[in-house]
């Protein structure tokens, strides 16, 4: 093994070496798709003499790729010979980015190739730039999934993701008028070259039928069905390279659809008419064509749609990693000692019932033996505490779907409420509470419980809750079985790639230890007061800055309904960069952030000399398209974009930008350049939170709530390094309890009162469809304030006043932004991942290859 490490090191030299061996194989793959209309191209330098740059690209990326096949193949090998215990992480979303970068970066060939590129006469940026995001998720869930994947090859643990292929990815966002507009995300329309296709591992996975077994009331015995339909699971595998180890995993995604982009209705799915887009893709089975995550309520085709989908992810990925585990094994009894599977939130669920249709009906294993497998194997992952967020399905629905899984709940459901009525002596709040069946749904989250060895929050805040209140009877049941794992973001992706000038200035100072342990990045407190370092700091955030406005002046411009553009917007460097960049829901509250800027814009017309700080507020957000509330805060912020930035009074002071379809490469331009990080949920509702580390990570100060992970964040960075104010917990609990009246606030302050009649007339826009949608946004708010927008908007206004303050003291707000990067240590996924194994899975560390 060792001579064999060394031969893989040895090609890895000659490969990236000054004469570039690459370039060869780069024209190999170019010539090889000559005949899509590249005839008489010869050599790279003809391709891009003739400006085919996606071609460019592709024939690196394939070149890259190759390369990546030694250790892929070696890693795998290690794996079997070793027969060591394998992680598999299910995930019905991965928002992994581009992969050529943090390709070339794990590989340590970022310089060399950047010089190859460079040679003909382009950047290295201008060919990543070609690549699109893969559209396999739509927020912060995905990109955790796809940190955690880099981190388990980094530290050279045998994990593996499941997913599932969408075609169409969630969907590409345009600001047209004001309006989110979604159109379908068409990532793959020129193909992905870091997949591989593995045909030969195709899985049939089955829908409907009927049961059939001798006494329908022997339900834990070995059953089959009759008359199911079969769909045909392709898998597809995509490399994931840990930093400069020799190690590389795999995400596998399955797809069922052989893609058509004519048989989806694309304008359909424009106006939310979902039906009509979707039924082409319903009726011919193309199951992974389009990435329904969240079906609206009302709309019973994307529902079943999204059944389907999941049961396909658990379905495809149980078998396949039964298919290997039976190369090896005789039997199952050993079954949980070689395979742990992690479910990440509730879309997974059904691999429990999954694990025992396969262990009892294909692989004859006792009920209870397999139901003790099953639990020793799954454990899970919970990423809120919102009941409305916990998955249900429509029994009739599943039954009729996958009738044999719905029985199978079933059975488990009858032992599982015996087990909590004997526990308690017969008390049937605890049997409702817990049951997995309840006013005919299903109960994803508690079936997960029930499934799992292992149940785990995401902060410290987030995981008290669920033991408190939102799991309370089954941390009863169950002591010790729901534990902390503090989310975290891989360094790599998130300092080292987007930043290389902050990196090499960290580098320099401390060395290069914190890409792997960034607890490393703790040393840099002792530059807290070089005034020359502090310097260099801000010098680098500046030019951030000046990338991040150039690229908004060219790619984010303000557009009309039929998307003709009417305007450029341009930003002030020396503002402050206020960044709230998340996904859009209510408990965000962006609005918040939002009335906020109106209430400041009022303060500017009242005083136009009035002295403050310049600040660009940011926004970049999808909102699911069926959210309707969530749609007219997008609108209202770009109502407020339109009246403050054409207002000569005020913007030279204040502007409003929203970044249009938000995804991790948009990311990496915006969070590198932000001043100020908006992290300021309800306190209690926001799981954990990531891009709050991200922000911090590189230099953002951030202003939030004691929510989520901004809890630790306080503990870690300090509370004098950070901006916090507004409920706590216990505050928004003890509103709940006795009762609060939005209109108390509005009446007894005159600069909110204003606002909310600001958003009631037409002061800011008298065209009536949006007038309605201000007008329904302040009844919202002075009727409901579900979320306590409202209540904790004075205190907001307060904080970020603090904050203008001391941005004037540039020196002070430096050490600032430098003890929040110093003390990031905690935050990493690679701490995540290890805790995970300590305390759940317990694989074994297994080196493949040597450190390049």
């Amino acid at each position: 093994m060792q001579k064999e490490s060394e031969n893989q090191s040895s090609a890895k030299s000659e490969v990236f070496s000054d004469e570039h061996p690459l370039r060869v194989e780069m024209k190999y793959h170019l010539q090889k798709t000559q005949g899509l209309g590249l005839k008489g191209v010869v050599t790279i330098k003809d391709a891009v003499n003739l400006k085919l740059f996606p071609h460019v690209y592709k024939a690196l990326a394939l070149a890259v790729r190759d390369r990546i096949m030694d250790n892929w193949i070696a890693t795998n090998q290690q794996y079997k010979n070793g027969n060591v215990k394998q992680l598999f992480y299910l995930s019905a979303e991965y928002l992994t980015g581009r992969f050529l970068g943090n390709n070339l970066i794990n590989l340590g060939a970022d310089k060399e190739v950047a010089g190859l590129i460079e040679s003909l006469g382009l950047s290295l940026n201008e060919i990543e730039d070609i690549e699109m995001d893969a559209g396999l998720g739509n927020g912060g869930l995905g990109r955790l999934a796809a940190c955690y994947l880099d981190s388990m090859a980094t530290q050279q643990l045998p994990g593996h993701g499941y997913g599932l292929r969408y075609d169409y990815g969630i969907f590409r966002q345009e600001i047209l008028d004001g309006y989110q507009v979604e159109h379908p995300d068409q990532w793959l329309q020129h193909g992905n070259p870091w997949e591989i296709k593995r045909r030969e591992d195709t899985v049939m996975v089955r829908f409907g039928g009927r049961i059939c077994r001798d006494n329908i009331l022997r339900g834990k015995e070995k059953t089959g069905l009759k008359d199911f339909e079969e769909v045909a699971a392709v898998p597809f595998d995509t490399p994931i390279i840990g930093y400069r180890n020799g190690t590389v995993n795999t995400l596998r995604l399955w797809s069922t659809s052989v893609p058509d982009y004519n048989s989806f209705n694309i304008s359909a799915f424009d106006v939310g008419d979902y039906e009509n887009a979707l039924k082409n893709v319903i009726s011919h089975d193309d199951l992974t064509m389009v990435a329904i995550l969240y079906p609206n309520d009302n709309h019973d085709p994307g529902k079943r749609l999204r059944l389907k989908q999941q049961y396909i992810l658990v379905s495809a990925s149980t078998q396949d990693i039964f298919r290997t585990y039976k190369k090896r094994h005789n039997n199952f009894d050993s079954f949980h000692e070689t395979a742990a599977i992690q479910i990440n939130d509730t879309h997974p669920s059904l691999v429990v019932t999954e694990l025992m249709r396969l262990l009892v009906d294909e692989e004859g294993v006792a009920w209870d033996k397999a139901w003790d497998i099953t639990v020793k194997t799954c454990a899970y992952t919970n990423h809120t505490i919102m009941r409305e967020a916990l998955e249900e399905w429509d029994c009739h629905m599943m039954k009729e779907l996958i009738p044999r899984n719905y029985e199978i709940i079933e059975i488990i459901n009858h032992d599982f409420c015996k087990d909590i009525w004997d526990r308690y002596s017969g008390n049937m709040d605890h049997v409702r509470n817990m049951s997995i069946i309840e006013n005919g749904k299903v109960r994803m989250a508690n079936l997960a419980v029930a499934g799992s060895h292992s149940v785990n929050g995401v902060a410290e805040l987030h995981t008290r809750i669920l033991k408190e209140e939102t799991l309370h009877d089954f941390h009863d049941m169950f002591p010790g079985k729901l534990n902390n794992k503090t989310n975290g973001i891989t360094p790599r992706r998130w300092l080292l790639k987007p930043n290389p000038e902050l990196a090499g200035l960290i580098t320099g100072k401390i060395g290069d230890k914190w890409i792997t342990d960034l607890f490393e990045l703790k040393k840099l407190e002792e530059f807290a007061n070089d005034s020359a370092f502090l310097t260099q700091l801000m010098e680098i955030k500046r030019r951030n800055k000046e990338k991040l406005r150039d690229y908004i002046y060219k790619n984010n411009p303000v557009k009309d309904a039929k998307g003709k553009v009417t305007g450029l917007i341009e930003i002030d460097v020396d503002s402050i960069f206020d960044v709230q960049a998340k996904r859009l829901h209510e408990y965000k509250r962006q609005l918040m952030n939002a009335l906020y800027i109106l209430m400041l814009y009022n303060e500017l017309k009242s005083d136009p000399g009035k002295a403050v700080a310049p600040r660009t507020f940011m926004f970049a957000a999808k909102s699911a398209p069926g959210y309707h509330q969530a749609k007219s805060i997008i609108k209202f912020i770009n109502i407020l974009a339109r009246v403050i930035n054409n207002d000569n009074d005020v913007n030279d002071k204040i502007k409003v930008v929203f970044l249009e379809n938000y995804n991790v490469s948009l990311a990496e331009k915006l969070l590198i350049a932000a001043d100020v990080s908006e992290q300021i949920s309800t306190a209690g509702f926001e799981a954990s939170g990531t891009g709050n580390m991200k922000l911090a990570l590189n230099g953002a100060l951030t202003i939030g709530t004691m929510d989520g992970a901004n809890v630790e964040m306080s503990e870690e960075i300090g509370l004098e390094n950070m901006f916090i104010f507004g409920l706590t917990v216990d505050d928004v609990k003890h509103l709940r309890q006795t009762g609060y009246d939005p209109m108390d606030i509005c009446d007894n302050n005159e600069n909110v009162r204003k606002v909310i009649d600001q958003l009631s007339s037409n002061e800011l826009t008298d065209i009536p469809e949006e007038r309605g949608i201000l007008q329904d946004l302040a009844e919202s708010l002075a009727r409901h304030d579900a979320y306590f927008t409202l209540k904790d908007l004075l205190p907001f206004k307060d904080t970020q006043e603090q904050v203008a303050a001391l941005y004037n003291n540039k020196e002070a707000w430096a050490k600032m932004a430098l003890l929040n990067i110093a003390r990031m240590g905690k935050f990493s996924s690679d701490r995540s991942i290890l805790q995970y194994n300590d305390d759940i899975w317990k694989l074994k560390k297994t080196p493949v290859g040597e450190k390049s």
